[in-house]
């Protein structure tokens, strides 16, 4: 018995470690949960990034890399203690993936509340990039807001250092559509997101400037962060266009 232990535990050593799985990507979306939002206005930015997960021209930017697919969680976010993961990390490799996504996307029950703590939904991000079983070409972090508020934890300069330094980028949607979030009247929102919350190579900002805009701004956004090659990203939102 003794022995037949001892031959468990020196195979246990010696096994290789489960490898992580490679693909194109690894892509926290992490969405504005905050006093702000109203369910109907939760229910409304759901149903636009249900809906541009699904869409031809994102499942066409997915298919464009040299794997064919990513890894994305979907996270709302508002104060230090108020981080929902909605979905978990869903890898999505075609239509049928995706259509599962959105589906648990739409059916979750809101959980986040609070106050804006933009820094501690940054390091929420990072925290699920280090900790999932994926290993992506490329990492992201996106973060949607309508305002570039920090009322408590850490402050966002810290935690994008945090982020940036690790090799993660985060890119931004500047929502500022007043029926389905409202708009910061003191600052401009935009360049408050080019100054203080992006970064990383390439970086770059979205912004959503209506509710007939919305869906359109995720589909975008999605096409640049997925598409490896900014050549391929252009192709497809040129024929994005020409369609709609």
């Amino acid at each position: 018995m003794r022995m037949t232990l001892a031959v468990l535990a020196c195979w246990l050593l010696l096994a290789p470690a489960a490898q992580a799985e490679e693909l194109d990507l690894e892509l926290v979306l992490l969405a504005d949960a905050t006093g702000s939002i109203d369910e109907a206005e939760i229910r409304f930015q759901r149903r636009g990034y249900a809906e541009a997960i699904t869409d031809p021209s994102v499942l066409n930017a997915i298919s464009s890399n040299i794997y064919g697919k990513i890894a994305v969680t979907y996270v709302e976010w508002a104060d230090m203690l108020s981080q929902d993961v909605v979905v978990d990390w869903t890898v999505i490799d075609g239509p049928t993936a995706a259509q599962s996504f959105a589906e648990k996307l739409m059916a979750a029950p809101r959980r986040a509340y609070g106050r804006n703590a933009i820094g501690a939904a940054l390091l929420k991000g990072k925290e699920l990039i280090d900790g999932n079983e994926h290993k992506g070409l490329r990492r992201v972090i996106d973060l949607s807001a309508d305002s570039a508020n920090n009322w408590n934890g850490p402050t966002i300069s810290e935690a994008r250092e945090q982020v940036v330094s690790s090799g993660i980028v985060i890119n931004g949607l500047a929502v500022l559509c007043r029926h389905c979030s409202g708009r910061p009247v003191a600052y401009d929102l935009e360049d408050r997101f080019y100054r203080e919350i992006i970064g990383g190579p390439a970086a770059f900002v979205v912004t959503a400037d209506s509710a007939e805009t919305f869906a359109e701004a995720v589909r975008k956004k999605l096409i640049l962060e997925i598409a490896a090659r900014p050549e391929d990203a252009e192709k497809i939102l040129k024929r994005m266009a020409r369609l709609d």
